[in-house]
């Protein structure tokens, strides 16, 4: 998911509506997180009346007045409003550690477009590779609350942070996706420095002996 926003700036829910605008702030953010995208807008009265059932469902898993520790999940309100003042008041009814888009950015319509978005309230849930888990979770949220996080966790597949130290987290979610394919490469070039050595000392463990006909290894 950090494909689809490491380039945006994310906004969080606060008072002073501080930004996440560098490619590190995001990753943390969102690396090995399950994202809640919640499409809708203030003027719809069907968003107003789940509002408040949302808002409860994700404070219940993130609020340490509820859990030992936050739950791996992230809502991000897409803002399908008419207005910017339309969308600040809609804020206000959403948790303070949820983020949002701004009203001038214009990628709340592709995504509107990419998730085939048909009517509001809508929240795509979206596995940590981007990939869908839920086209829309509003009436699995409403019926079951925070038991359905359990069924959204085992089948994302999220990296259990419990039994990583905070540093190695950190460490593990700065790595960009290309990562598996650089150490698949690292050990391929270390295999090959293995069987080489392997060969300088073959015949007799003479490590010299295949130098004095140009053929030994290069370590």
């Amino acid at each position: 998911m950090v494909d689809l926003f490491v380039d945006r700036v994310l906004v969080k829910n606060n008072k002073d509506q501080d930004e996440l605008d560098t490619e590190r702030e995001i990753v943390l953010r969102l690396q090995n997180r399950i994202l809640m995208l919640l499409f809708a807008s203030a003027e719809s009265e069907s968003c107003q009346q789940f509002a408040p059932t949302l808002h409860s469902f994700f404070k219940q898993l993130t609020d340490e007045f509820y859990v030992e520790r936050s739950a791996q999940l992230v809502l991000l309100y897409i803002s399908l409003d008419q207005s910017e003042e339309h969308l600040e008041n809609f804020l206000k009814e959403l948790p303070k550690k949820s983020l949002f888009l701004t009203y001038e950015d214009p990628y709340r319509r592709e995504l509107e477009t990419l998730f085939n978005v048909k009517e509001v309230p809508t929240v795509v849930v979206l596995r940590p590779d981007c990939s869908v888990l839920i086209p829309n979770a509003v009436e699995e949220i409403s019926r079951l609350g925070p038991d359905c996080y359990r069924n959204w966790h085992e089948a994302a597949e999220l990296i259990d942070r419990n039994f990583l130290m905070k540093e190695d987290f950190e460490e593990k979610s700065m790595r960009s996706f290309s990562d598996p394919i650089r150490r698949l490469k690292y050990k391929v070039d270390d295999e090959k420095k293995k069987k080489k050595k392997i060969r300088g000392w073959d015949g007799g463990g003479e490590a010299g002996a295949g130098d004095k006909d140009g053929g030994g290894s290069p370590w």
